[in-house]
Order: structure tokens, then sequence, then C-alpha cells
């Protein structure tokens, strides 16, 4: 599935923190830390294609998955 997204022009976002990041991750993706989400909605809303957020062990980034199908959002995966 995470293939297939990506060849859709999915958007990766990282949630954890910018140490973490730093120290490995995803090429192309970008950071966005899971305390900091909801105050990026209105940039995350101006991308184009499905959104997969990701963290290290997938429970940070699937709060952060929550988060946005609470405002609204229908194409984003964990």
């Amino acid at each position: 599935m995470i293939k297939e997204l990506l060849s859709k022009g999915a958007n990766v976002i990282d949630v954890r923190s910018p140490g973490e990041y730093q120290s490995g991750h995803y090429k192309g993706s970008k950071n966005i830390p899971l305390d900091q989400i909801d105050q990026k909605v209105a940039e995350l809303k101006k991308l184009k294609g499905p959104i997969i957020l990701c963290c290290a062990s997938g429970m940070r980034s699937g709060s952060a998955t929550s988060i946005l199908r609470n405002k609204g959002f229908e194409d984003v995966h964990n």
C-alpha cells in the first residue's frame, strides 16, 4: 500500500522529534513533530496527494492520523 501511495505522489510526514528525525529519516520526508501537527493543519491542507504519517513505533503517527482525520483530512495513512 505504501508503494502505491508514494506512486500517487504521497507526502511523507515524520512526526518524531527533530533529534530523532536527524538521526535518520525517509528521504524526501518532512519533519513535523506530533506536538506541532495542530499548528500545521493549514500548511498540510495545501499539500497535493495522500499524506503518510510515520514515527518510530506507529504510536505518534497514529495519534497524528487521528488528529488530521478529526480536522477533515480523508487521505491520511499511518
